[in-house]
């Protein structure tokens, strides 16, 4: 426990209060009555006790003068962020994933979540990919190291700290490894069994977000075709592939992901054609439907097109013909499998991008599922910021 008297105050303005009063965790600069505490001259990384504009408290935070969002709440009474709270938050994670999991393959630590601000951990079986997007918990990396191997004893440990976010907090971008990290990792999902790449892979490897919604589309892709745009190493294709999809075409701009993409069809599905299109989607969707294509399921799981709000203009308007030229390439009564992981595209939005292509296409659109991030990716009630990923399928009919 950190001393309340040796505890430096960071006290807000008046009114600032409100949405951390409804538990929210984050503290931005320009809520800081500056005139009562010395924001600028805090040590970076150090725990605050954060007060209303009367002192009175409202948690303990660790800060960063130099972020925006210049404090993070850990505690909801006056406790450091040190290793025998990182080992509790992490232990109570592990609970929660093992009532959900029979296997050990999941997002472990999921940052606010979890109430662990700044970490990220996936796991791998015996092996884990972490990541600390703050500066405080970049200071703390000791601590977390010796709690993951308190509760899990693993064989690696890959720090992948080349996540943008590092930026926005002052720190570099690294990776670093600890222990025997393998080149590719098996990874199994709803019945599949994916291989990917621990080192070179996207983000931490493998997206464990998607899940839920990847195991959707077993449910109707018998004797089906099915385009997987943006497939990664094979996510939705391969599920449907196991499903009995007849025919599964990859595209990526990855040429090692469209390598192990067809590998985990043909692990999983050999009997399954599959054809890898390499290149820019929306590109390679536009050649699809000038050589008039068509596909009875159509999936697009693009990257974030809006990672700042000034950005959301002009990604809007990327989701937008995106949709439109995935929803081209249906056949009759076929399915679209629409997802977004913009934070800032909100999930009325992205319906209205399905809307706005079927009507520019003059089909019909039926939404018969709404889908999000999986549990091991748990929102934070109070933070919006926390729920992210979308996942709509639209049944598309001629009007």
């Amino acid at each position: 426990m950190v001393n309340t008297a040796n505890c430096q105050q960071l006290r807000l303005k008046r009114g600032e209060d409100r949405r951390l009063r409804a538990g929210h965790l984050w503290v931005f600069s320009n809520e800081v009555d500056v005139k009562a505490t010395p924001l600028a001259t805090m040590e970076p990384g150090s725990v605050v006790e954060v007060t209303d504009f009367r002192g009175k408290s409202l948690g303990c935070a660790t800060v960063n003068p130099q972020s925006l969002i210049c404090a993070r709440i850990h505690a909801r009474e006056v406790a450091d962020l040190d290793y025998a709270l990182i080992l509790e938050r992490l232990r109570r994670a592990l609970v929660l994933r093992t009532r959900l999991f029979s296997e050990p393959f999941y997002r472990l630590a999921h940052a606010e979540g979890d109430f662990l601000p700044g970490l990220v951990v996936d796991r791998f079986g015996d092996h884990l990919t972490v990541q600390t997007t703050t500066l405080a918990m970049e200071k703390r990396k000791g601590a977390v190291r010796t709690a993951l191997e308190e509760l899990l004893a693993p064989k690696s440990i890959l720090w992948d700290n080349t996540v943008a976010l590092r930026r926005l907090e002052g720190l570099e971008l690294s990776r670093e490894e600890e222990g025997s990290c393998p080149d590719e990792l098996q990874v199994p999902e709803n019945g599949c069994l994916f291989t990917v790449s621990m080192k070179e892979g996207q983000k931490t490897g493998w997206y464990y977000d998607q899940r839920p919604n990847r195991a959707l589309m077993q449910r109707f892709a018998r004797g089906k075709r099915v385009l997987d745009a943006f497939c990664y190493v094979g996510g939705f294709g391969v599920n449907a592939g196991l499903a009995g999809a007849r025919e599964v075409v990859f595209c990526d701009a990855s040429q090692r992901a469209l390598a192990l993409a067809k590998a985990n069809l043909e692990r999983n599905a050999p009997e399954a054609s599959c054809t890898c299109l390499e290149g820019d989607a929306f590109e390679t969707l536009k050649r699809l439907k000038d050589a008039g294509e068509r596909f009875d399921i159509v999936s697009i799981d693009p990257p974030a097109f809006i990672k700042r709000r000034k950005d959301h203009k002009e990604g809007l308007a990327a989701y937008r013909r995106l949709n439109v030229l995935a929803m081209s390439l249906l056949a009759e009564e076929g399915l679209l499998f629409t997802s977004s992981c913009s934070q800032l595209l909100a999930v009325d939005e992205l319906r209205a991008c399905a809307s706005h292509a079927a009507a520019h296409l003059g089909l019909h659109p039926e939404l018969v599922h709404t889908g999000f991030q999986g549990p091991d990716h748990p929102v934070h009630c109070a933070m919006p910021e926390t729920a992210y990923l979308k996942c709509l399928v639209c049944a598309c009919n001629k009007l």
